[in-house]
């Protein structure tokens, strides 16, 4: 097992990264779990590589799936989108817009979760409705309308802070 870990780690950190845009070590280890647990399904015919490949690639997809991968993007998401910004301006601007910042995060996570689910993925995320489609297995239809009604939603709560800048 430690050279198939050897051989494969570097792929499979990479399938892991490419699938979450981190690196995430519980995954790896459940990835050469698995891989053990299957060996004897393991087809000679096919290459090895491939075969642990696939493997990270499922378990990637499922965890994306998850309700904790959700629940824990949404919750990273709060610290990071705050932690994250840079300001090049006075200290009163910068306290002020982390501020506006907050308060538009508060909304967003009080939105019914399938809204919520869907303005994440596309304003802090940058999918497509296309590719939330697929990601969500839901119609596009289906997407533009969620994301119609939380905009609305949105716009209802946050008017004050439209009223506020004007």
């Amino acid at each position: 097992m430690k050279e198939i870990i050897n051989k494969n780690c570097y792929k499979i950190k990479q399938i892991i990264k490419n699938y979450t845009g981190e690196y995430n070590e519980d995954l790896e280890q459940e990835v050469y779990i698995r891989t053990y647990k299957n060996l004897n399904k393991y087809i000679e015919q096919n290459k090895f590589t491939q075969w642990i490949c696939t493997i990270a690639a499922n378990l990637c997809r499922d965890y994306l799936r998850s309700s904790y991968f959700k629940n824990k993007q949404i919750t990273d998401l709060n610290e990071d989108a705050i932690n994250n910004l840079s300001y090049k301006s006075t200290p009163e601007t910068q306290y002020s817009t982390k501020e506006r910042q907050k308060i538009i995060l508060k909304a967003v996570n009080s939105l019914p979760k399938k809204m919520k689910e869907i303005v994440v993925l596309y304003e802090f995320e940058d999918y497509s409705y296309e590719k939330i489609s697929s990601k969500l297995n839901i119609p596009i239809g289906t997407v533009k309308s969620r994301m119609n009604s939380a905009r609305k939603i949105l716009a209802e709560k946050l008017e004050f802070l439209i009223k506020d800048k004007n």
